[in-house]
């Protein structure tokens, strides 16, 4: 299995999404109007902050055009702000700006600059930025690749309790790829991204946890994080979950449980014929008690 199809279409994508919060150092009369939902009043205040030199001012505002909380969403007012936070210095702005120009939303796209960006924030200290600066070093996209500084940035923001981060560090340690192959740094790292409950880390470190690979064995444990995985609608964990209820593994074997959580994940997409044929054996009663609890499930009632 590859590092990018183990970890889905974040590192194959190059770039993820992850927000700053547009919080001031000190809060102010702006960001207390923004917590309360009250937008228009925030960006008048943040108006007159910034014209007073506030750098988180400008930042809020752009959060404002670019979320288009209470005006027009618009991107290019978004990254004027921005733009004029990020050269103030604040690392929210700069990774923010660095988003915009990377996505090409309100300014013209340009991977070198967003890459500089990023590495502003980065080294103030912004684990968003971070992640993203060694996603653009891994893929090569704004900066040559250079796995050895993907994994440094990665580590910087896994540190800083960045679940992406610690779970594609994991994957970075399981590959050896820009640090050295340790099965043990990478059931740590993606053991911690699954205490976060990152569902992808779950349902990785629940196998690592099966197969005792760079951790103890513990089924049990393995079970546990299967079953979180599925809850949260990951249809690997309720392949595995299906699994489990199918053979009776660790858990008491029961088939119309199996059958609720193949169904759900062969809906998303996952394929299992093992399961298909304990689908075909079961009763018309077992068939339509799997078949309600998958649409409870999918309606968002409790089921088991």
């Amino acid at each position: 299995m590859s590092l990018s199809s183990m970890r889905g279409t974040v590192l194959a994508a190059g770039l993820l999404v992850l927000a700053s919060s547009p919080g001031h150092a000190t809060e102010s009369a702006s960001f207390r109007a923004y917590a309360e939902g009250k937008y228009l009043t925030a960006l008048e205040l943040a108006q007159k902050e910034a014209e007073d030199g506030s750098k988180e001012a400008y930042t809020l505002m752009g959060e404002i055009y670019s979320g288009g909380l209470g005006v027009a969403q618009d991107y290019a007012k978004a990254a004027d702000a921005y733009a004029k936070g990020a050269d103030l210095g604040d690392p929210n702005a700069q990774f923010a700006l660095g988003l915009l120009v990377a996505q090409g939303r309100g300014v013209r796209k340009d991977l070198r600059i967003a890459a500089d960006l990023f590495e502003h924030a980065a080294k103030a200290g912004n684990p968003a930025a971070q992640y993203n600066l060694a996603l653009i070093y891994l893929n090569g996209n704004g900066r040559p690749p250079d796995e050895a500084k993907a994994a440094e940035w990665m580590q910087k923001a896994a540190e800083q309790g960045n679940a992406q981060a610690q779970y594609d560090l994991g994957g970075l340690y399981q590959f050896g790829r820009g640090v050295p192959l340790n099965s043990e740094k990478a059931a740590e790292w993606t053991g911690k991204a699954a205490d976060a409950g990152l569902a992808a880390a779950q349902v990785e470190y629940a196998v690592m946890l099966f197969k005792g690979r760079g951790v103890e064995k513990d089924e049990a444990r393995a079970a546990q994080l299967f079953r979180l995985a599925a809850e949260q609608g990951n249809p690997v964990g309720q392949n595995r979950l299906a699994r489990l209820y199918a053979n009776g593994v660790v858990v008491d074997a029961d088939p119309v449980k199996a059958a609720k959580w193949h169904l759900l994940a062969r809906q998303a997409g996952v394929s299992d014929f093992s399961l298909d044929i304990m689908l075909s054996k079961l009763t018309q009663e077992q068939r339509v008690s799997a078949e309600k609890a998958v649409d409870a499930w999918t309606s968002g009632r409790l089921t088991e």
